[in-house]
């Protein structure tokens, strides 16, 4: 147990932080192992709370694809695939959207409350608030071309509208957004969270995005978990893919950052979300934990 004066010291340290970010937007990408862990659901979205008491502004972005697969199979709906490529197509757009715009979202939402938060919950769709496209798979054909396939309702995020998560934001609530995108004609699409949380903290100018993840962070040799590369510079990222340092589900990640940077967010972060209050670790302590992009 902590002593009286540890404690303090905690909150002295916390101090300039608190300072430093109060009243500015973060936005926090939430998924992974922090979306099913019940006690990381709890740590998560009790850090965004206290992020909202001490003046500071957090959006969420979240994820569900383990959750979307489970309700497929569940209701008996094959998926098709096209190249390795899953296709989305009407009848699995309607799970999709079923299950991030309405259960998904209305559990983070009613937890958020439950902990003395503001919460409200948004799809892309709410106020235009994500225009997307259609965007086309991208198939790697053994003699080293590419060819482009359609993979049906996953969309491409041509557009943000940030005014109803302005309003909301202004009025003292907590936005939580499912990343169901609206088409031109009034069609669904499923885009990509990492992409999502990357377009909207841009149209906020967010000071910070945070990804959570189900890795401690980009690793310089990915067999030792002491080779954990706390900040990378955005121009060296090409360089450290072709290496095959960044790999992975890792690269998309890393492009969303380097992508919100050059967009006009200060800073970016990749964090482990199988850590216990890994966002307040990040935002209001010396050392943080986890990956920083910067420019």
């Amino acid at each position: 147990m902590l002593s009286a004066q540890e404690k303090a010291g905690i909150l002295v340290e916390a101090l300039p932080y608190i300072k430093k970010f109060y009243g500015k937007t973060v936005v926090i990408k939430y998924g992974g192992h922090a979306m099913v862990d019940c006690e990381l659901k709890k740590a998560v979205l009790t850090d965004v709370v206290l992020m909202k008491y001490v003046g500071i502004h957090p959006v969420i972005v979240h994820g569900g694809g383990p959750e979307i697969t489970a309700m497929l199979k569940k209701l008996g709906i094959e998926s098709r695939f096209v190249g390795g490529l899953r296709v989305t197509d009407e009848a699995t757009m309607e799970i999709v959207e079923m299950v991030l715009a309405g259960k998904l979202n209305k559990e983070i939402v009613a937890m958020i409350n439950r902990f003395g938060g503001k919460a409200v919950g948004l799809s892309g769709k709410d106020a235009c608030l994500l225009q997307a496209v259609k965007k086309p798979g991208k198939v790697y054909q053994p003699d080293g071309t590419v060819e482009m396939v359609d993979i049906g309702y996953v969309g491409q995020v041509k557009k943000v509208n940030p005014a109803i998560v302005d309003t909301l934001i202004r009025e003292g609530y907590i936005p939580v957004v499912s990343p169901v995108a609206v088409g031109a004609e009034g069609e669904s699409y499923n885009v990509n969270a990492d992409t999502a949380a990357a377009e909207l903290a841009v149209a906020l100018n967010a000071d910070k995005l945070i990804i959570l993840t189900d890795v401690e962070g980009v690793l310089e040799d990915r067999n030792n978990r002491d080779s954990l590369l706390s900040v990378i510079r955005a121009d060296d990222v090409p360089d450290l893919i072709a290496r095959g340092i960044i790999e992975g589900g890792m690269i998309p990640k890393v492009e969303c950052c380097t992508a919100a940077l050059y967009g006009g967010v200060n800073t970016t972060h990749i964090l482990d979300g199988r850590v216990p209050h890994s966002i307040l670790l990040e935002v209001f302590t010396d050392k943080g934990i986890g990956t920083m992009v910067v420019r």
